[in-house]
């Protein structure tokens, strides 16, 4: 089902329907071509599946590093039902690309862990620009649907 439209899941799928869920996003500025597509392409979908938009936070931090201490700061609120994760780290000549990549990775997974909250790591890692522009909009439209669907999991167990 992700990376392919299939129109207003929510309606065929209850584990897809986001009306009563409050989700958080998290958004890296670094890149922001690409971010805000994908920031874009989520609170869409987002509103798709039937979350409210005033049930919507959308909050932005400078890059991939900082995205973990948003995500625990809003985990901390007890008031979100899931939140998304949101950037972009294209490769480069240094190993700086796998330091933010793999330290951004496992702070959101420790947050989601220890608060016991869906997460959905919308953090592109790309070779280069073009990979991250044709990933853009599907990750962030997959990302919605990652939140809503492990909320109502999570919600169901």
């Amino acid at each position: 089902m992700f990376g392919a439209d299939k129109g207003n899941v929510a309606a065929t799928d209850s584990r897809m329907n986001g009306k009563r869920l409050k989700i958080g996003i998290v958004q890296a500025r670094f890149n922001a071509g690409i971010t805000d597509t994908l920031a874009s392409a989520c609170k869409t979908e987002l509103l798709t599946l039937g979350v409210a938009e005033k049930d919507i936070t959308h909050v932005t931090v400078p890059g991939a590093l900082e995205v973990p201490l948003a995500l625990q700061a809003m985990a901390e609120k007890g008031s979100f039902d899931a939140l998304v994760a949101l950037g972009c780290i294209i490769r480069g000549e240094t190993y700086h690309f796998e330091l933010v990549a793999n330290e951004s990775g496992a702070g959101i997974t420790r947050i989601a862990l220890d608060y016991q909250l869906p997460i959905a790591n919308a953090i592109l890692t790309t070779e280069d620009m073009p990979q991250a522009v044709a990933r853009q909009e599907d990750k962030g439209r997959d990302a919605a649907r990652v939140a809503v669907e492990m909320a109502n999991l999570l919600e169901s167990i």
